[in-house]
């Protein structure tokens, strides 16, 4: 009988740097993203809204992938573009009243035929 060979031991990965010597960033300098459901809650408005104007691309975010996340940038850009002054009165949304028809028949005309007598019909 042979004996197996020696099992390689497993590395262990790298400790974690201590927090003062991580690559000089600090949490002032990292930029955060607010989820949808955040920038909601600090914009007070339905998160529904939100959703919907940025897909539209009426309003600044940004897309991580499929991910959507607000920047601080972005929710400053959302706030000042509703703090434009209000021009006037807001344009009435309903549609016109349609125009009325004037084609109608008239004496003379050919829709007037069925008035006249029928002069295509043989008696019989």
């Amino acid at each position: 009988m042979h004996a197996d060979p020696p099992r390689p031991r497993r590395r262990l990965p790298p400790p974690p740097p201590p927090p003062t010597q991580r690559a000089g960033h600090n949490d002032e300098q990292e930029p955060r993203l607010y989820t949808p459901a955040e920038a909601a809650l600090l914009l007070r408005v339905s998160e529904s809204w939100l959703r919907r104007r940025a897909g539209r691309r009426h309003i600044p975010c940004t897309f991580l992938g499929k991910h959507l996340r607000f920047s601080a940038a972005d929710l400053a850009a959302i706030i000042a573009a509703a703090a434009a002054p209000a021009t006037g009165r807001r344009p009435n949304r309903r549609r016109p009243h349609p125009t009325p028809i004037t084609d109608l028949p008239h004496d003379g005309s050919h829709a007037s035929i069925t008035d006249a007598p029928d002069t295509n019909r043989s008696e019989i």
